[in-house]
């Protein structure tokens, strides 16, 4: 399946020679390209790719400045000069970390963890929130979740919140919080946009769970959860809520 992709990189002639490396790999479709990450946010948000391909320094924000802003996050191959940040790339779930020149076999081997991700991921057996998507579900559904070797059958109704854990979210009902291989992006699909809310790029909160808003920092929301647990809304996610919740 073809995977659209943006490149993000103050420099021309390192975007120019990343394309070219790709044209090696048909699978990945460039759909755009961004000098900075003022620009790369604004492409991710209107043309919502799968990849993208993320410079660290760059003039005014790094690309971890960036990947803060994202409501919903792509998956991220850094390439980058620098071998310092490695660790930190990590931390935010990065698929990959090349160094520049990028090697045309590190960058292959990186694009294999993308389908290999992606393979495990559709081939995740039992029905409900591990199988294949098969459109969405009503919050009377009752799903199978499994975790090693526990297993639960829960409604949708009972789950108070998602929350992304690398290519993993972690479902929270009850005194549970098993993890499923599901990315947060593929549940949301799944998910009553009625019922169920991405409040930011790392949560989807039941609404019907919520206890308590407060106003937050520069604008947003913070959203008490029946279990206790406090979860940010995004200045942008959080002029939705304020739509979706008023008479």
């Amino acid at each position: 399946m073809t995977k659209r992709a943006i490149i993000i990189d103050d420099e021309r002639l390192a975007r120019a020679e990343l394309k070219k490396l790709l044209q090696d790999h048909p699978e990945i479709e460039i759909i755009a390209e961004a000098a900075n990450a003022n620009e790369g946010i604004e492409k991710i948000e209107h043309m919502d790719p799968d990849l993208i391909f993320l410079d660290i320094q760059m003039p005014g924000k790094t690309g971890f400045d960036l990947l803060t802003e994202l409501d919903r996050l792509p998956q991220v191959i850094f390439t980058t000069a620098y071998d310092e940040y490695a660790l930190k790339a990590f931390e935010v779930n990065a698929l990959d970390y090349l160094l520049k020149p990028v090697e045309p076999k590190r960058l292959a081997d990186a694009l294999h963890k993308l389908e290999y991700i992606e393979e495990k991921e559709a081939l995740t057996s039992s029905p409900g929130l591990q199988g294949v998507n098969r459109g969405v579900l009503g919050e009377n559904d009752q799903v199978f979740v499994k975790d090693g070797e526990r297993c639960w059958f829960v409604k949708l109704n009972e789950i108070r919140l998602f929350e992304s854990v690398g290519n993993y979210a972690k479902v929270f009902f009850s005194t549970h919080k098993p993890l499923i291989l599901k990315s947060l992006n593929a549940l949301e699909e799944r998910l009553d946009e009625k019922v169920f809310f991405r409040a930011n790029r790392k949560h989807i909160v039941n609404l019907r769970m919520i206890e308590r808003v407060e106003p937050y920092f520069n604008g947003g929301l913070l959203l008490e959860i029946k279990g206790g647990e406090k979860i940010e809304v995004s200045r942008r996610q959080a002029v939705k809520f304020k739509e979706m919740m008023s008479l």
